[in-house]
Order: C-alpha cells, then sequence, then structure tokens
C-alpha cells in the first residue's frame, strides 16, 4: 500500500511535470522559440526554487519508496523477487531525477545560459520525465498486480 501510494504521488509529480515539457515536441531542432523557454523556465524556476517545501516533500516520498523497498528485500525472502525488480523500476528513475533531471531543472529554471543550451536542456528534461514516466506506471501496475494477488 505505502509503495503504490509513493508511485502515485510520483505519477502526479511527473504529469505536473510532463505538462508544461510537452512544449518541445514540436520544436525538433535548434533552438525553442522565447515563450516556450520562458514557460518551461518559470515553471522550473518555482518548482525547484520557490516552492521549497514540495521538493521536500518529493524527495521524502521517494526515500520512503526506496527505503520501503530495501526492508523487503532483506526481510521477505518469499517476494524478493518482486522488492528487486520494484527496486530498479523506482530506483532507475529516481537515481536520473536526483543526478541528472532536477539539476537541469534548476539549471533551466535560472535562465541564466544561453538560448541554445536552455533549449538542450529542456529537451533531455522532457526525455528524462519520459523515460521516468513509463518507469514509474511499470512500478505501480506492479506494485497494484501485487496486491491483488
Amino acid at each position: 500500500m505505502i509503495l503504490t501510494a509513493c508511485g502515485g504521488f510520483l505519477l502526479a509529480v511527473l504529469w505536473m511535470d510532463l505538462m508544461f515539457d510537452v512544449q518541445v515536441l514540436g520544436h525538433r531542432d535548434g533552438e525553442l522559440p522565447v515563450p516556450v523557454l520562458d514557460s518551461i523556465g518559470a515553471y522550473y524556476r518555482r518548482v525547484t526554487t520557490t516552492a521549497r517545501p514540495m521538493t521536500h516533500l518529493v524527495g521524502t516520498v521517494m526515500a520512503i519508496a526506496i527505503g520501503t523497498l530495501v526492508v523487503q528485500i532483506a526481510r521477505d525472502d518469499e517476494r524478493r523477487g518482486i522488492a528487486l525488480l520494484s527496486l530498479l523500476l523506482a530506483g532507475a528513475p529516481i537515481a536520473l531525477a536526483m543526478a541528472r533531471t532536477y539539476p537541469n531543472a534548476v539549471r533551466l529554471g535560472a535562465g541564466s545560459d544561453p538560448a541554445a543550451e536552455q533549449s538542450r536542456l529542456a529537451r533531455a528534461i522532457c526525455r528524462d520525465h519520459v523515460l521516468c514516466l513509463v518507469a514509474i506506471v511499470a512500478f505501480v501496475a506492479l506494485q497494484i498486480a501485487t496486491a491483488m494477488r
């Protein structure tokens, strides 16, 4: 139940991010239009800098998910395989978010890079979020399927 709730929360966060990220999809090459960069940059400035308590909540939910999975792996011989797969499905996007996506979002939100670099960052963030979405959807589906057994 805890893991499903964590996954659902992370899906909601990803959905909000993707509502802004999708603006890059209509522009394949070169610099993104200024209104697109402004919109995405303003969003990431809000969620990474000015909405500071929320970023702590997201990090806490990620830590709860990983911690719960580690405990399951250590204590539940019967479901160790499911817990390991769950750790891969949740851990990979969490690691990606911590190592690359969040730092890129902070940098994009700062708006201090040239437009070409901001465009690269926006596209990278969108790609990361799509990958994370796929993994977290699979994670939540696995948690629901496991709970139904």
